[in-house]
């Protein structure tokens, strides 16, 4: 089979496409072949990957190229994040809800030229979820909970789970919206994402970096792991129609858990030093999208594929610390640890 893995230069796209390469199957055929397309060229292990072929530049201007293309499988992970669409409104448009229409349409087009259906799994997010005035707000959110974006970016996944579920309704793909929860610890340097703080509490001090957090302690969020959420993200490709039974969108599992609990989570991974590295100081702007955010969330469905999340977050730290010790910079990114 042919995969292509949008975003596939990312933490999420670049394990995913390890993990798919290693298993070297997905959903009983043979991969033969994976595009991975991104902004910048994914890591060297996978460059080396005859099997690999990596396309740079915006999903946008590659798209129109897929026309001519047999794909039997994609995992649509590009997007803009949550901050970056707060701050660049069309930036976050023309990023998550332009290129996802344009990927639609050429697999659209292929469809109609080959009859050719392919499979097609999109990284939704915990964020199409968020309070709404007329109805009492659950906090923690479930498969049936209606959702009501309160953040650009929400919104964005929100319009393209309807545009996928439409395109399937119509025969152009075989589609399903994963909904990821917040994917931490996420390695390598910030980036624009509102939630980027719930790794950089765990990362920085790990690697003896002092760092702030900007929420209180008592903020809870739905988590998950980089493992858990590839795990996810290929357990709901290769599921049945029969086995989603009924919307085509779905929560992944997540840990749901306070500030404060993971703060004392990785002092009892990592001593108390690496804890004291972190200080609390407020950021009204990320503080006021997160509070639009659900405290937890619940992933009955997803459960039913056999998916479940860590039961404490401490052994979500000890998979990042795990990671790194397996790569080439543990050193640097462990350091607090020294």
């Amino acid at each position: 089979m042919k995969l292509l893995i949008t975003g596939g230069g990312g933490f999420v796209g670049a394990r995913l496409a390890r993990t798919l390469l290693a298993r070297g199957q997905l959903d009983g055929q043979t991969i033969e072949r994976m595009v991975l397309t991104d902004i910048a060229p994914p890591p060297a292990d996978l460059l080396a990957d005859a099997r690999v072929e990596a396309r740079t530049g915006t999903l946008l201007s590659q798209t129109a190229g897929f026309k001519g293309e047999d794909f039997d499988g994609v995992f649509h992970l590009a997007s803009a994040v949550s901050g970056e669409c707060e701050l660049d409104f069309e930036l976050g448009l023309r990023s998550n809800l332009d290129s996802t229409r344009a990927l639609l349409d050429a697999l659209r087009a292929r469809t109609a030229e080959t009859g050719k259906v392919p499979r097609f799994v999109f990284s939704s997010s915990v964020a199409v979820f968020g309070p709404d005035p007329s109805f009492a707000w659950p906090g923690t959110v479930a498969d049936d909970t209606l959702p009501a974006p309160q953040t650009s970016y929400g919104t964005h996944k929100l319009m393209c789970e309807y545009l996928i579920a439409d395109y399937t309704r119509k025969g152009y793909l075989d589609g399903r919206s994963a909904r990821l929860m917040t994917v931490t610890v996420r390695p390598g340097r910030p980036n624009g994402a509102a939630s980027g703080f719930f790794s950089g509490i765990i990362r920085e001090p790990l690697a003896g970096i002092a760092t702030t957090c900007p929420v209180d302690p008592e903020v809870s969020h739905p988590m998950s792991s980089p493992s858990q959420t590839v795990d996810g993200l290929i357990k709901v490709f290769e599921a049945t129609r029969e086995q989603l039974n009924g919307r085509l969108a779905l929560n992944l599992p997540g840990l749901n858990v306070r500030v404060a609990d993971m703060l004392a989570a990785l002092e009892e991974v990592a001593g108390p030093k690496v804890r004291a590295l972190v200080r609390f100081e407020r950021d009204e702007r990320i503080a006021g999208i997160v509070a639009n955010w659900p405290s937890g969330g619940t992933a009955k469905r997803a459960e039913k594929l056999g998916l479940k999340p860590y039961s404490q977050f401490a052994e979500i730290i000890r998979e990042y610390i795990a990671d790194c010790q397996a790569g080439p910079n543990a050193a640097e990114t462990l350091k607090g640890l020294q």
